[in-house]
């Protein structure tokens, strides 16, 4: 395996196992110049977001990357404040324009229960997937999927979609599997993507992990992703240091043990879990 590899979404789209993430990426420099560094070691799916406030400068790291558009999986997300036919149309162009691409190649709903929409967000997430579902069939976007989701709130979704979500992006890390959502993901042929895959900045003083990382010889952050990878999860590590970046991408050199993938298993709530979306206050 390497970053190259795919897994084939459900409508037969390719979408690199690996990606790299931009959340909390500052805007500017920064964003753009770790971009640059990835694309450099190897990574094709980048991922970010309109909240992430920096589709802009991701959009010109892909650009000064030289490497051509098709070769790239770029995906990015529909905001809060956009639950609506009209709004879900124009936020789709605005992310387009920003990024600089004349298409994208995966678009998800952000969160599935904002507090603006709180009192109708069944017809809300409706109404945006529409939207995203007739950007599909003009061709701007190559498949579509949600974030934060979940069993109730797809089972909502399902209900009048034409066409059906291929990946939900949650919060998994060796802290918090989630499996009933996963169970629900894989059940309806629905890819987990893992955000934040190395969890809150706790996982790297779990000592079973560390125990773990010195027989592999590899570190903390490798034997996570690697973990992630062997669970049929899609993870997207975020850095803004290049060395780090390349760090995260050597993780095709070794395979993790039953035992060990079962004592990583083992370590639920060691740092942090998962969000309530319908808790959420934005």
């Amino acid at each position: 395996m390497s970053l190259k590899d795919t897994y084939t979404l459900a409508n037969g789209i390719e979408i690199p196992v690996v990606g790299f993430g931009t959340w909390q990426t500052p805007d500017g420099d920064v964003a753009e110049s770790s971009v640059i560094a990835a694309i450099k070691a190897g990574y094709r799916h980048i991922d970010t977001a309109a909240i992430y406030k920096n589709e802009e400068s991701v959009g010109r790291g892909i650009a000064k990357s030289g490497i051509p558009r098709e070769e790239l999986f770029i995906t990015t997300k529909l905001w809060n404040d956009a639950h609506a036919y009209d709004l879900a149309k124009q936020a789709i162009d605005t992310s387009m324009k920003k990024l600089g691409v004349d298409y994208l190649d995966l678009y998800l709903i952000h969160w599935p229960n904002p507090v603006a929409f709180r009192e109708n967000w069944q017809e809300a997430n409706a109404q945006a997937w529409r939207a995203m579902e007739e950007a599909v069939e003009a061709g701007k976007i190559r498949a579509i999927g949600v974030s934060n989701f979940m069993p109730h709130h797809l089972d909502a979704l399902l209900e009048t979609a034409k066409i059906k979500p291929v990946v939900n992006q949650i919060y998994l890390s060796p802290s918090d599997r989630q499996e009933e959502v996963v169970a629900y993901n894989t059940k309806h042929n629905i890819l987990s993507e893992a955000y934040s895959p190395l969890g809150t900045g706790k996982i790297f003083s779990v000592p079973e992990l560390q125990t773990i990382a010195e027989k592999y010889d590899k570190t903390i952050a490798q034997v996570v992703l690697r973990w992630s990878l062997q669970h049929g999860f899609l993870p997207l590590p975020k850095s803004v240091h290049e060395d780090r970046i390349i760090e995260n991408a050597q993780i095709f050199d070794f395979e993790l043990s039953p035992e060990d993938i079962a004592a990583i298993d083992a370590l639920q709530g060691a740092a942090g879990e998962a969000p309530v979306p319908d808790e959420k206050t934005f």
